[in-house]
């Protein structure tokens, strides 16, 4: 949505391939909402490009004109406060994936001879341990919510509560139907990327908390709607969703993070996923039941968790071992 007072950017037309290749993703791979607008913004700026500076469609790129594209794309990269080099080497990385992906259907479907990024390597990138909070942070994000009040605060400790309970992505937590939510509130049924469904448990103070929500979600219903906000766990009045945006919901985090006195470049609905596994594989939680409930096809991805907590158990032995700080004789 477009900022009130100020009017929508009209998306530039794009190659009709880029929209082919949109339109595969969707309806062949299930890809979600989301994930289409990552390929969509990636594929126009590389398009933009493209046309502005070589006169070309990107259909009809060549492995030199995409290598200037990356090249140009590094160094036009500016962050304040964080580390420059790392930042360009992801977004490039980023980008040149999903190059390799339209690439590949182009020639799949016989509008390209040969795929034009065959030829370039990814940048090296090196490894970045997600960031997290600690389970008394966590905890005290959820007291601070409550002592707000009214249904508001209500509705944001249940919100706080079923995340760090389940390590739902955002938009999952947001979109999730009323249908989602099993008889008892002990369970939740969630799509996924790609469509894939998974059964995810309700912790007991995450039952509770949804119990309490039920009785307040009303509030945040139209009496005009004619049933679209019904249909939502986290019915919303003002967007054109009916339901809770991930960036509402983003914002309000960031509110409760200043409010809780912990900084709030350090709070995230991801970084409440990302506190979920981490928690639970500290203590003790079996590395494949959190990779089912945290939705991810490949195993690898839920592991890096295990780096964070190897990382803490060496700082505690270095902090706590009566040895560890006496120097060897």
């Amino acid at each position: 949505m477009a900022r009130p007072g100020r009017p929508a950017m009209p998306k530039p037309k794009l190659s009709k391939w880029v929209d082919s290749f949109l339109d595969m993703l969707t309806s062949e791979r299930g890809a979600a909402l989301n994930t289409r607008h990552a390929y969509w913004r990636d594929l126009a700026d590389v398009s933009l490009y493209l046309r502005d500076g070589r006169n070309k469609e990107i259909e009809v790129a060549t492995t030199d004109d995409l290598k200037a594209y990356l090249s140009d794309l590094s160094n036009k990269i500016h962050v304040k406060g964080q580390n420059k080099n790392q930042i360009a080497v992801r977004t490039v990385a980023r980008r040149l994936s999903a190059l390799r992906q339209f690439y590949r259907y182009l020639v799949s479907e016989k509008v390209c001879k040969e795929d034009p990024t065959s030829t370039i390597d990814s940048p090296k990138q090196t490894r970045t341990l997600p960031k997290t909070l600690a389970e008394n942070e966590v905890d005290q994000l959820i007291k601070t919510a409550a002592a707000q009040g009214g249904a508001e605060s209500v509705r944001l400790v249940c919100l706080l509560e079923m995340l760090y309970a389940t390590g739902l992505r955002v938009s999952e937590l947001v979109g999730l139907p009323m249908a989602a939510i099993s008889e008892g509130n002990q369970f939740i049924m969630v799509e996924g990327k790609g469509g894939r469904e998974r059964m995810v448990p309700l912790s007991d103070s995450a039952q509770k908390a949804l119990g309490r929500y039920m009785d307040v979600r009303n509030q945040f219903i139209s009496l005009d709607d004619g049933g679209r906000q019904m249909q939502w766990l986290f019915p919303s009045r003002t967007s054109d969703s009916g339901h809770l945006t991930r960036q509402r919901f983003a914002q309000l985090l960031k509110d409760l993070a200043r409010d809780a006195k912990i900084d709030e470049d350090r709070v995230s609905p991801h970084i409440l996923r990302h506190a979920f596994a981490t928690h639970l594989l500290s203590n003790g939680a079996d590395l494949r039941a959190v990779q089912k409930m945290l939705g991810h096809a490949d195993i690898a991805t839920t592991q890096i968790y295990t780096h964070i907590i190897g990382k803490n158990l060496k700082k505690t032995v270095d902090e706590k071992h009566p040895l560890s700080n006496k120097k060897a004789s």
